[in-house]
């Protein structure tokens, strides 16, 4: 069974994607997976690893961020923050879950998966696929570290289905760190964490009525992308990346 959950995931993670966004022009739609995770705990690396995998695919973002409430066990984790641990419980309430764990990936703000499941992961990508987002986004001039950014509603009939106001968040992640661990349950492991999340600000508030447009100044070379989500902790309405 094992060797044949190998070979699924090598297969759906090498499948074609077509090229992603066009300066200019309409961002591809993307599967945002966020993973919640924790170098103190002991069942993470197999979710790290996944999400690493993920890194491959130009229709999925992927994106770690690391919790705090395992760091009283004997190791801190170094990219822990404790927003990250509160944008984690505001959506087990959103969901109405009781409780948060690691390792959990989170699809598009609204799927709850444990984060090392690799086949529940490929059927919700899967299934959010086939969903298309309803915010355009367009980008244009991010590479010369300064871009306009336009967003929309990609239907009239859409504004019904939003609530409330809509939160755009600016993430910025390390594409790749590799961790030597000394202590706590993970003692004497190497391990490299991709797409590690460094910042996650909001820059702006849209109700999705008409256009908005917004310039975004991107002060370092760090990989940067946008999400959409219905705020606070609902939907991700669409998400791009930046550079």
């Amino acid at each position: 069974m094992k060797i044949i959950a190998s070979l699924v995931m090598a297969v759906w993670m090498t499948l074609p994607i077509e090229a992603s966004a066009q300066s200019g022009g309409p961002a591809t739609d993307l599967v945002v997976v966020e993973l919640f995770t924790s170098q103190g705990c002991s069942s993470c690396p197999p979710a790290d690893a996944l999400l690493q995998q993920l890194t491959a695919r130009s229709d999925v973002l992927p994106l770690a961020l690391h919790v705090d409430y395992w760091d009283y066990i004997g190791w801190k984790d170094q990219f822990a923050d404790p927003a990250f641990t509160r944008r984690q419980k505001g959506y087990a309430h959103e969901g109405g879950r009781q409780m948060v764990y690691t390792p959990q990936m989170i699809i598009n703000g609204q799927e709850d998966v444990v984060g090392a499941n690799a086949m529940k992961l490929s059927d919700a990508i899967a299934a959010h696929k086939v969903q298309p987002s309803l915010v355009a986004i367009a980008v244009d001039g991010t590479s010369s570290g300064t871009g306009d950014i336009s967003l929309a509603l990609r239907r009239a009939d859409a504004a019904p289905l939003l609530s409330g106001p809509i939160s755009i968040q600016l993430v910025r992640y390390a594409p790749l760190k590799t961790v030597d661990i000394s202590r706590g349950e993970l003692a004497g492991r190497r391990l490299d964490y991709a797409n590690v999340v460094e910042q996650l600000d909001r820059v702006a508030e849209w109700d999705g009525q008409g256009t908005l447009e917004l310039s975004i100044t991107l002060t370092d070379t760090r990989p940067a992308a946008l999400l959409v989500q219905q705020a606070p902790y609902g939907a991700i309405l669409a998400a791009a990346k930046l550079n």
